[in-house]
């Protein structure tokens, strides 16, 4: 069972998120906010595996959100679910620790897949999302081998976690096993010093700002 929270101002979009989970099976909401004002107490005591988090909040924004929850509850993977597709909010809730960057305008059975996908280990995104993501990356793919002594295979799994690859589907890209794409992630946070998805795509993404 997913258990997921949901943070969403929008009164008509949560409801019909928390339908949405709760309907689906292997799914269930454990929270429902409005806001980040209780955040940390009210996610303590939810104990969600997965928060799906608006970024255009009242008081505290989304991306601060971010930041907040990855603090205290570090294991816990966000994907920001938001009307905004400019490149410094994406890069922004990446560097926060979003592991994933959907659009509203997603459909419902797209925004399920998501769900999984980030719990199996991939960092979903919407496609036109992930397309800049990756633009940003191939601007300079050399200094990104260089600067952190990435192998050619290693650089390859790093684009294929931006764009949204759960660990199975590298695997089967690559025609491998799970435990060697676990070992080559491994490999990749140890060169960039950092312990998560997230991490590692704003490590690469920060020079480019």
């Amino acid at each position: 069972m997913i258990k997921i929270a949901i943070v969403e101002d929008n009164n008509t979009l949560r409801s019909s998120l928390e339908s949405l989970f709760n309907r689906t099976e292997g799914m269930r909401c454990v929270a429902s906010l409005s806001n980040l004002l209780n955040v940390i107490s009210e996610v303590g005591a939810a104990n969600p595996e997965i928060i799906l988090m608006d970024i255009g909040l009242p008081n505290i924004s989304g991306i601060e959100g971010v930041r907040t929850v990855k603090t205290h509850f570090p294991n816990i993977q966000i994907l920001m679910f938001t009307v905004f597709d400019d490149d410094e909010k994406i890069f922004d809730a990446i560097r926060a620790g979003a592991s994933g960057y959907l659009l509203k305008k997603t459909p419902p059975a797209e925004i399920i897949q998501a769900v999984r996908d980030l719990y199996q280990g991939g960092a979903p995104m919407t496609s036109s999302i992930a397309r800049r993501v990756i633009q940003s990356f191939q601007a300079a793919p050399t200094t990104i081998v260089q600067d952190y002594q990435l192998t050619v295979r290693e650089n390859e799994i790093l684009y294929s976690l931006v764009d949204g690859l759960s660990y199975k589907k590298i695997a089967d890209k690559y025609c491998v096993s799970i435990s060697t794409i676990r070992t080559h992630i491994c490999n990749i946070y140890n060169k960039l010093h950092v312990n998560s998805k997230a991490e590692a795509v704003a490590r690469v993404l920060g020079p480019r700002r």
